[in-house]
């Protein structure tokens, strides 16, 4: 196991961004307060090591308390100051920093001033042996193997078992969701130019998981951007969103079917998708990004035409400042999650800027702040909506995921990050504030 220095693992606060009340959120931990609150983030860098463009939370040693996992390792809660290594991290890279040669661990990114993918994208956990103990899913290099690791349990040997998951998971927004409706999640993704999923056996659960075409083969590249699930027609059935459309679910899955396309350009190509009742209409809308290493942040308004299914776009940050009511802009959108924030009963954004996708000197603005962000979403009397901007950070950015979870069970989600600048939890925490406070704090609408 390894302790980070204390600089990699100090807490940071980072400013108040919102005023509300938390009266009739869904968590009773947090429901009992009517007062207006201003919501803020404490910030805590677990390493500065690049392994991983994600992390997630989960209860790895089953001690009740929430922990860390990203790239090889993970970092015990409630502090995160001891890692442990479950798989092989004997990476060691050399670069340039400010003109001398540096010698680090793990991939080069932001240790250095070069640029390098790792083996590991996303990092999920399950109990796929049904032992007690969360293993360990990773979804690796796009077009590479996907694998689950064994958690060993109370034999704590140092490197877990590997097992297959998948052979190939192609699209740079693979999912680890509920897709069929069975209360399992399985792996959603594009596997040798067919979209898809992955279902575990759980019977004989270290077998590679069962793969279930829901397209033919549209020879997709393993580099395919945008990927989402959820229910886009509203019968009750999750659906497959991808940029060039949806798929919509058969009302059998016996056979593999093939699922019906519908067709609707949702940008060219972004990070991960969601279907949500953006305007509170009662038809579920697509969010998304319109370019994983570009601009633009769009939510695609559902409407029927003759008993059809439309789209409205509505971009609602994009390339220039002024096309943002907030006058917020940032590139390479490559990470979304989609969580209730603020306890108002409404889903919100959560996305920032990935940082170095393609490297110091790659994609539009790579050497602007690698900045993290929620959008609140209001819905107003009108039936208009605005999505208001809330800076959580400006020097950590995202991966190709970011993920909002309650790891301290507050009530309140926070974040975790991995990327080439490192590993990130940044704490949601609340405050009373006075009438003055939450007017100073609350972002100012320019136009």
């Amino acid at each position: 196991m390894h302790r980070p220095s204390p600089r990699a693992s100090g807490l940071v606060a980072v400013a108040a961004v919102l005023a509300t009340s938390l009266a009739g959120c869904a968590s009773g931990n947090v429901a009992s307060s009517s007062k207006p609150v201003l919501h803020s983030f404490t910030k805590q860098q677990l390493t500065d090591e690049f392994w991983s463009e994600g992390a997630c939370f989960a209860d790895i040693n089953r001690d009740g308390v929430t922990d860390v996992v990203s790239g090889p390792f993970w970092y015990e809660g409630p502090s995160f100051a001891t890692r442990h290594e479950y798989a092989p991290a004997d990476k060691v890279s050399k670069s340039t920093k400010n003109g001398q040669e540096v010698t680090f661990r793990g991939y080069k990114g932001a240790l250095g001033n070069e640029n390098e993918y790792s083996a590991n994208f996303f990092a999920y956990s399950s109990d796929f042996n049904g032992d007690g103990w969360a293993d360990i899913l990773i979804l690796g290099f796009p077009g590479e193997n996907s694998w689950w690791f064994e958690n060993p349990g109370k034999s704590g040997s140092a490197h877990w078992k590997r097992h297959v998951a998948l052979d190939v998971t192609d699209n740079e927004s693979p999912r680890w969701v509920d897709i069929t409706g069975d209360g399992k999640p399985e792996i959603v993704c594009a596997s040798k130019g067919s979209y898809g999923y992955a279902v575990p056996d759980a019977k004989n659960p270290t077998a590679p998981f069962t793969w279930h075409a829901v397209s033919p083969n549209r020879n997709l590249h393993k580099f395919t951007h945008g990927l989402g699930v959820g229910d886009v027609n509203g019968d009750g059935r999750m659906d497959l969103l991808e940029k060039d459309g949806w798929l919509e679910q058969p009302a059998s899955l016996a056979g593999d079917p093939v699922w019906t396309h519908h067709k609707w350009t949702f940008g060219i190509g972004g990070a991960q998708m969601y279907a949500y009742d953006v305007n509170g209409d009662g038809m579920n809308d697509v969010i998304t990004s319109l370019a994983a290493h570009g601009f633009g942040l769009a939510w695609y308004e559902q409407f029927r035409e003759g008993g059809e299914i439309k789209f409205r776009e509505h971009i609602f940050m994009n390339k220039e400042v002024a096309e943002n009511p907030y006058g917020v802009k940032f590139s390479q959108l490559h990470a979304i999650d989609l969580v209730d924030i603020d306890g108002d009963g409404l889903k919100d954004i959560v996305t920032g800027k990935r940082f170095w996708a393609h490297g110091p000197t790659g994609d539009p603005d790579p050497g602007a702040a690698p900045v993290l962000y929620w959008f609140q979403l209001q819905r107003n009397a009108d039936k208009s909506v605005d999505f208001v901007p809330h800076l959580v950070d400006s020097l950590s950015g995202v991966g190709t995921e970011v993920k909002a979870q309650d790891h301290n069970k507050d009530g309140l989600p926070d974040i975790v990050v991995g990327n080439k600048k490192g590993v990130f939890v940044f704490t949601h925490v609340t405050r009373a504030a006075s009438a003055a406070e939450i007017e100073a704090a609350r972002p100012k609408r320019l136009h």
